[in-house]
């Protein structure tokens, strides 16, 4: 999508928009650590969690697409670009990363038995074949992240492949064009059964819910409200039809795909396109804890997962597994949400953990020597 076109474009109440993301930003954080707890409870194949998964499976998506919403431009001088975003998501993979590491591998090491499974599972080649840690597996999204922008940044680089004429005018033919052909790359690297190092077989699905989001940013402003909102419903409607029909589903951490890969492509793109169209052309009211959730959805992403194995390691000690243990999961749903509403503030105004760092200012010439005029850059990971 064309950077200057989409800043040329309408604006719709921003108020509304931000609501809306952080909304269903919030639901997806909360349905992640559900799942997490599901999982470590061993209700994860339970005949009342499947239909959650089979319905929310596109919601990991959400983020790369909400990425490409906001997103202004991924072009610029490409050290200062790709410099700005490995502080903001490299840094905090690795500081969150090493604090799961250290809970892990002081049980495995120091509490549990040297045959215990764990242990067991350890394995050095697991630095480079995967971007997750142990101890905090979700950390492999901040490095697909950035994975993302970075080939995001290379693919605006790219100059114009050939001119086509086109309702009457010469128009640049851009490779961009392709973009809509890489979820289909990460699919085929599935049935190579995902051999790039650092798990970025995911990537490629990746870059294009980027440009989904881009795209679908351009076409809400163009459409506007009354517009959007019937195509939202009549995208959501052909999700809800096709998923109830045909069904499958992609798994982004792993890079897993099930069922019919077309129904699923095109699933997760009505799922976004339709449910963030209708949300944002309707006054959405701002509901406490779930925005809260969204807007602060970088703590509660990588923190909950260390707490989750602390607790686990713990119980693991005294011989006490989780799984089957309705008590444990109520005490993992309070203790999870409960810790990260702590850590916000905290962790937030640590920039090496929450990848806020300041922004920069650029001083700008004044006609008067004794004004000091100053612009903020916005260097959002957004």
């Amino acid at each position: 999508m064309d950077e200057k076109k989409l800043s040329k474009a309408p604006k719709i109440n921003m108020k509304q928009r931000n609501h809306a993301f952080d909304l269903l930003c919030g639901i997806c954080i909360i349905r992640m650590i559900m799942l997490h707890i599901t999982n470590a409870c061993g209700f994860g194949d339970a005949d009342w969690w499947t239909p959650i998964m089979q319905w929310t499976y596109f919601f990991m998506s959400f983020f790369f697409f909400k990425a490409g919403y906001f997103n202004k431009t991924v072009s610029g001088n490409t050290k200062e670009y790709l410099k700005d975003k490995a502080k903001r998501l490299l840094i905090p993979y690795v500081v969150w990363g090493m604090i799961g590491n250290t809970i892990y591998f002081f049980f495995v090491w120091f509490i549990f038995d040297p045959q215990n499974a764990l242990s067991k599972q350890v394995k050095l080649s697991h630095l480079w074949e995967s971007s997750q840690f142990y101890g905090n597996i979700p950390c492999w999204f901040l490095f697909s992240f950035f994975m993302a922008y970075a080939v995001a940044h290379l693919i605006a680089k790219v100059p114009p492949l050939f001119k086509v004429r086109l309702f009457g005018k010469m128009r640049n033919f851009k490779i961009h064009w392709f973009i809509f052909l890489l979820p289909l790359l990460s699919y085929w690297l599935w049935t190579k059964k995902n051999p790039m190092w650092f798990d970025i077989d995911n990537v490629f699905i990746g870059i294009y819910l980027f440009y989904l989001g881009r795209v679908w940013h351009f076409a809400i402003e163009k459409m506007g409200e009354s517009v959007s909102i019937g195509v939202s419903g009549v995208l959501l409607a052909i999700f809800i039809y096709l998923n109830g029909i045909y069904g499958g589903e992609y798994t982004m951490v792993d890079n897993i795909w099930e069922g019919n890969t077309y129904i699923v492509i095109v699933n997760i793109t009505l799922a976004l396109c339709g449910l963030s169209g209708i949300l944002l052309c309707i006054p959405v009211p701002r509901i406490p804890v779930i925005n809260y959730i969204g807007e602060h959805s970088m703590v509660f992403f990588v923190a909950h997962y260390p707490i989750m194995m602390l607790y686990k390691m713990i119980r693991s000690a005294n011989v006490r597994t989780l799984r089957g243990h309705w008590d444990d999961y109520t005490i993992l749903i309070l203790i999870l949400f409960g810790v990260c509403f702590l850590l916000v503030p905290y962790v937030e105004k640590v920039p090496w953990m929450s990848g806020r760092f300041k922004k920069k200012t650029v001083t700008l010439p004044s006609k008067k020597p004794q004004e000091n005029q100053t612009e903020q850059i916005c260097t959002t990971t957004e």
